[in-house]
């Protein structure tokens, strides 16, 4: 038979679990998640070309920035499209910048040098918590000035007529 102040003892403990349950609950809730018509989180990276990326002061018109991982199957069987898309956008004012969420950073760089991706790519771990990114690929589309036109919760398929009308009357109102 448990005493008298083993049983307070567990109760105090159960308390405590209880609150600490909650905490992580309200902190997971409150989690920003970007959609469209936000504003994007400002953040500056360098990819891996050198070349620097800022929200929402980039140059261009339109920043394609995807989130993606290394063991995710519809991230990989997207790059190729996207690839396409970047060539043939780069002229016309499109910067695609692709951001490995990876912890490790060798699957990383095995990754980019199998896949060869024709557009920036980076490893960083946390910027995707900025936008509540934690499915992948998951893609924004966003502005000069740091608007977002769009959220793309999904692989997709970069090389499709709708694409390419979407994209062409887009830059034209931009």
């Amino acid at each position: 038979m448990r005493s008298f102040k083993t049983d307070h003892l567990l109760i105090l403990l159960l308390c405590i679990l209880s609150g600490a349950l909650v905490f992580e609950i309200n902190a997971s809730i409150r989690q920003p998640v970007v959609v469209e018509g936000d504003t994007a989180p400002d953040f500056t990276i360098t990819a891996d070309n050198g070349q620097t990326v800022t929200v929402p002061h980039f140059q261009g018109k339109l920043l394609v920035l995807n989130f993606f991982a290394t063991w995710c199957g519809p991230c990989i069987e997207e790059v190729p499209s996207l690839s396409e898309f970047a060539k043939q956008y780069a002229d016309k004012g499109v910067t695609v910048l692709s951001i490995s969420v990876d912890q490790n950073e060798q699957a990383y760089k095995n990754f980019v040098a199998k896949y060869k991706p024709a557009f920036l790519t980076v490893r960083e771990r946390n910027l995707h918590e900025k936008f509540g990114t934690f499915m992948y690929p998951e893609t924004y589309l966003i502005t000069a000035d740091g608007k977002v036109l769009r959220k793309i919760a999904a692989s997709a398929d970069w090389s499709t007529p709708d694409v390419s009308q979407y994209f062409d009357g887009l830059l034209r109102t931009l």
